[in-house]
């Protein structure tokens, strides 16, 4: 058990029953059935991104581009398989979506390692400009038409849970066991920790640094295939402010900016805690005020886990010094 969750996850699971029988106690219906499935399908896109941006931090990078990617992927993926665009085959269109996503990814990466440009820096700039080209892409126009079928899949699912939420299980499964239980997860937590000697050792760092920005790229994509066709239409501001809520839960999640450190059952129970913010204003009747709060609150989240996140540094620095 101690394996799977630590003090941090530990706080937040405790946060989370603490705020749902707050609210709960204010309107049962917030335990309601719907309620949960709602949050959970709202979890689902979020948990699957950050679990490719969650190895993206523990090798020391960051990508902070996944919102503007997801919104030109599912721009891309509109135009193919729209009834009133290309109409191409679903089975032509959705495997082309991934494609794109890991390859724009690979591209990031290929970036970061082989050009030695922060990826701060490479991942701002394409913040800026995959949402420029979306735009352009789509001609100032709506994208809808998308098969029923397909449409159908991502919001009634399999057993009464959308697909987005079993492919969103499967990922962080899939994560958990990359990071936990095999020799890649040990070469990336042993780059973050210390790049000097993940280099003294003989790991390679190219290799690595590639891996985890076509994985968040792939995982981008996945996350668009399964949750963009529950939308009546593609919109050009799709995914706006999305890069700031995965990084907000992975930073939450305990994951150390720094490198070298993090969780993914953390980074999940921290998805949650931070979707549940919005529904829970809405049955606390906040009103319209209710999008601000979820902005500050979630700002506040960040800063408070960043400021932990130092404290703990230091403290480890003191500890090791004597």
């Amino acid at each position: 058990m101690s394996n799977l969750i630590d003090r941090r996850g530990t706080g937040i699971a405790i946060l989370i029953a603490s705020v749902t029988l707050l609210v709960a106690s204010v309107d049962l219906g917030f335990l309601s059935l719907e309620n949960w499935n709602d949050i959970l399908v709202r979890c689902a896109p979020t948990a699957i991104v950050a679990s490719g941006v969650m190895l993206v931090i523990v090798t020391g990078e960051i990508d902070i581009s996944v919102g503007s990617l997801m919104a030109l992927l599912a721009a891309v993926m509109g135009l193919m398989i729209s009834q009133d665009k290309w109409n191409w085959p679903v089975a032509v269109g959705i495997p082309l979506t991934l494609l794109a996503g890991t390859m724009i990814g690979l591209g990031t990466g290929a970036l970061v390692t082989f050009g030695k440009v922060p990826s701060i820096i490479v991942t701002l700039g394409l913040l800026t400009a995959l949402r420029g080209i979306t735009t352009w892409v789509m001609g100032g126009e709506n994208i809808d038409g998308l098969p029923s079928a397909l449409e159908s899949l991502a919001k009634q699912g399999l057993l009464g849970l959308p697909i987005g939420v079993w492919v969103a299980v499967v990922v962080v499964f899939v994560t958990a066991t990359i990071s936990q239980r095999t020799p890649l997860g040990r070469q990336l937590f042993a780059l973050g920790s210390s790049r000097y000697s993940a280099k003294m050792v003989g790991l390679s760092r190219h290799r690595l640094r590639l891996f985890v920005f076509a994985y968040t790229g792939f995982l981008t994509a996945v996350a668009t295939v399964v949750d963009v066709p529950r939308l009546p239409k593609i919109e050009a501001g799709i995914g706006s402010g999305f890069e700031l809520l995965v990084v907000t839960c992975v930073v939450v999640g305990g994951v150390s900016i720094s490198g070298g450190r993090g969780r993914i059952t953390n980074v999940v129970l921290a998805v949650l805690l931070m979707t549940l913010v919005r529904p829970v204003l809405t049955f606390l009747d906040v009103g319209e005020a209710g999008e601000k709060w979820t902005k500050a609150i979630q700002g506040l989240f960040i800063m408070l886990a960043v400021i932990t996140d130092s404290f703990a540094l230091r403290r480890g620095r003191k500890e090791r010094d004597g």
